[in-house]
Formats: structure tokens, sequence, C-alpha cells
């Protein structure tokens, strides 16, 4: 397992992270060293606030951040209230928050900057933790362009156990959990993953799939640089393949991978393909 608890405030473009804290002097500290490799890292940093106004955030958080106020004219910082981001009357709206996020990556774009680094106070789910999970699953999708980086911050005084780790396993990237990257591909249509894959992460992996079931033609998986996959991470690949036409859907990667594959009996739906294979 890869442990990333000093890098989950370092994301790569594509990553999603899931972060949970304790108390209001952990999450300080996480949105400023977050902000500070997002400008660093020349991206736009678009912070979405809940538990506090922007404006409380902004007069905490400038004074720690060397050239924030500069950043911030130049349209390289923007702090949003979650209501303005995610909620229309008072309701998760999964569109205005697809939509939002993707016009931040055109001003992104406008001002010669990588991508997006959003920061993302999770606590306007704590109502209806189930429903958020399940959005944050379906909003996967989206980070395998590569141009978002997203971490949400989990409140441990607000989110029960249960639903700190529901909300941990359908993000690809937490503290002590295995670590997926995932990229879209398109000549042909498939997926590009790396990483290990196990049980802490296998919904988000199920959330990843759940689009190449959608796909008309050849599928390929581009597994050659996992490091790692389980058995029943192995047999979401076996399901994703049986939901599509026979022989539509390839797999490469190297033989310990190949290995689990043929253990679980995805060959008989899946074309593995090994590493250096002609």
């Amino acid at each position: 397992m890869v442990h990333v608890a000093g890098s989950v405030l370092d994301p790569d473009l594509g990553d999603h992270v899931c972060l949970p804290f304790d108390g209001d002097r952990q999450r300080m500290a996480a949105t400023r060293l977050f902000t500070l490799n997002g400008l660093r890292r020349r991206t736009k940093v678009l912070i979405i606030t809940h538990a506090e106004t922007p404006e409380r955030t902004r007069g905490w958080l400038a004074p720690l951040v060397p050239g924030f106020d500069d950043a911030e004219a130049a349209g390289q910082v923007e702090i949003l209230a979650c209501a303005d981001a995610h909620l229309t009357g008072g309701t998760l709206d999964p569109d205005r928050v697809l939509h939002g996020l993707a016009d931040a990556h055109h001003r992104a774009r406008r001002h010669g900057q990588h991508g997006v680094y959003a920061l993302i106070d999770a606590s306007w789910g704590a109502r209806d933790a189930r429903a958020q999970a399940a959005f944050e699953a379906a909003a996967n999708e989206l980070f395998g362009e590569r141009w978002l980086a997203a971490v949400c911050q989990y409140d441990r005084g607000l989110f029960p156990l249960d639903a700190i780790e529901r909300a941990t396993a359908v993000h690809p990237i937490a503290p002590e959990q295995a670590l997926m990257r995932f990229a879209n591909t398109s000549s042909p249509p498939g997926l590009r993953v790396w990483g290990d894959l196990d049980l802490t992460n296998r919904p988000a992996f199920a959330s990843v799939l759940a689009r190449l079931e959608k796909e008309p033609g050849q599928v390929v998986i581009d597994a050659s640089q996992l490091g790692f996959i389980d058995a029943g991470s192995a047999q979401l690949l076996t399901f994703t393949a049986a939901a599509r036409p026979y022989g539509s859907t390839s797999v490469v990667c190297a033989e310990p991978v190949a290995r689990v594959l043929r253990l679980v009996r995805a060959d008989e739906f899946v074309v593995v393909r090994r590493v250096g294979d002609a």
C-alpha cells in the first residue's frame, strides 16, 4: 500500500483526494499548504468554503501566503462560497458543480495557468453523506482528462466514522489507503491506470470503470504501470468486460497483474495482453 499523507496537499492534476481532518487548526494548515502548492505549480487555485465565509477565509489566509493579494487580483486564486458553486436552493446541483469547474478551467487556460487546483469544504454534504458519496464517485469521471486536482476536506467532527470511510473509498486517493491514478485515453477509447488497487479504493475504481461500459467499440485498459491489483478489483474488470460485447475489452499489463486476472478467470471475458507481447 502507498501511504500518501505527505502528498495529498500537493496533488498532481488528475488527482481526486479525500482528506479527513480534526478541527480548525488542521483545516487552516491544509488550506495554506494547498494554496502554496497550487501557486507554485502555476495552477488556478479555487477554494470552495462552507463552514466559514469566503471573506473570513481570505482574512486569515492572505497573510500566510506570500503574494496572495497579487495572485488573487490576477485571477490565480478564487474563493467561493459553496452556495455559489455547489448548491441551488440549498440542494446539491451536480450540473452547477461541473459547469463551474469547467468555467474555472477555461479561465485558467485564458490566463496561461496549467490547470485547476480545487480545495473543497465537504461539510455541505453532512446532512446526506450517502448522496454526497454517490456524487463524489460520479465526479471521478471528470478527473480522467487530468486538468483538475481536487482535495475534499471532511471534518471528522461533522461526519460519523462510517461516512468518512465511505468518502475515502470513493476517492482514488486518501491518506492510509492505496493510491490510484488514471487517465482517459481516446485512440482507442479506454483508460490508463497506475498505482495500486485493493479494498481501500475499490469503489473508486468501480466508478472509473463505469464509463467504459458505455463505449460502443473496442476498449483498451492500459494497466502496464499498475503495481498491484487484488482479486476483488480484478473481478471489477471482469464485470466491466462482461457487460460489453464479447472480445471488445483488452487489458495490457505486467505478468503479476495478468496472473491475478487469470486467477479470477477474467481472461474468459478480457483479452489479456502482457507488456512486451507482440
